[in-house]
């Protein structure tokens, strides 16, 4: 069933002619303001999140949002019916089941095609770098590799994931293990072309979208932690949002903003099951928008108390 329409782009706040740089860097910005774990108990926030996520997911995405320039509210029907363009009724014979964690869903492919074309078609770029078929005389070769993409949340590479793919009866699950890193492929041996020695392997690789509120940069993540001016100035402790839950931060006095605290321990699971990397945590005083007529007071004569009198 197709969604409600809403212009992705304004919600976005990018023109219809922004780069694919300009729409990551608008969904980064915006959903790190509204994310829940920023905004807890917010259902305003958390709804606004929702309204971001979904428009990046058709804005990032190349196929999906060429369909709603073209149809608009109709962009998720495009191509359903025989002559619209896209997959029809025929595309029946693969499924590829997201199974128990992240994203879940069923797309339906094949018509007969073979499982390297069906991956062409998935992904865009069904690779064949496998070997050919042998020269005659030559030994007999196994059948082409397959290279497919697989796109996963940062959560699921923290926790791995495991993934499903049916073809003609045969199911195939792919194990996506914790720490896994973006741009890394995972390889299925004898899952390939059919070939006179056999099959060759299907190689995915992996594809880590972006998240609003951490950064990864190997096995640490950077967070922007906000923080009270008055706790900045005085000390205390803040709630610092990890993978696992929130944590404890203590913030001494004085703290200025853009100051970087390191929390050992909290971030991305290091291979071989030897730890975990570092959570660094960016320090950003909040300072309140409306103050109370009590609050400006006490702050003027905290200004008195700063300034020395003229001579």
């Amino acid at each position: 069933m197709a969604r409600n329409y809403k212009d992705y782009y304004a919600t976005l706040g990018v023109g219809r002619d922004a780069t694919e740089k300009e729409i990551k860097a608008a969904y980064r910005r915006l959903a790190r303001k509204h994310h829940p774990d920023v905004n807890p108990g917010d259902k305003a926030a958390e709804d606004m999140f929702k309204e971001i996520s979904e428009a990046y997911e058709v804005l990032s995405d190349k196929d999906k949002r060429a369909k709603y320039d073209q149809f608009g509210q109709y962009w998720e029907q495009a191509g359903q019916q025989p002559g619209g363009g896209g997959p029809g009724p025929m595309w029946d014979s693969f499924t590829f089941d997201y199974g128990g964690m992240g994203d879940q869903g069923n797309v339906d492919f094949g018509g007969g095609q073979g499982f390297s074309d069906f991956f062409e078609m998935l992904f865009g770029h069904g690779a064949r770098g496998g070997q050919a078929a042998g020269r005659r005389g030559a030994a007999p070769q196994k059948g082409e590799n397959i290279e497919a993409e697989m796109e996963i949340s940062l959560e699921d590479a923290f926790h791995g994931a495991k993934r499903s793919v049916t073809l003609n009866g045969r199911k195939l699950d792919i194990t996506i293990p914790k720490s896994v890193k973006d741009q890394q492929k995972i390889r299925l041996a004898n899952q390939g072309q059919d070939g006179p020695a056999g099959r060759g392997d299907l190689l995915i690789k992996i594809n880590i979208r972006p998240h609003p509120v951490y950064e990864r940069r190997g096995d640490d993540l950077y967070v922007e932690v906000p923080v009270d001016y008055i706790v900045a100035a005085l000390g205390g402790e803040v709630q610092v949002p990890t993978l696992t839950g929130r944590v404890k931060m203590k913030v001494p006095a004085s703290t200025s903003g853009g100051r970087v605290f390191r929390l050992p321990g909290q971030g991305m699971p290091k291979p071989k099951d030897s730890g975990r990397g570092n959570l660094f945590a960016k320090v950003r005083v909040t300072i309140p928008e409306n103050l109370t007529d009590e609050e400006r007071a006490i702050l003027e004569q905290l200004r008195k108390l700063r300034q020395p009198e003229a001579a």
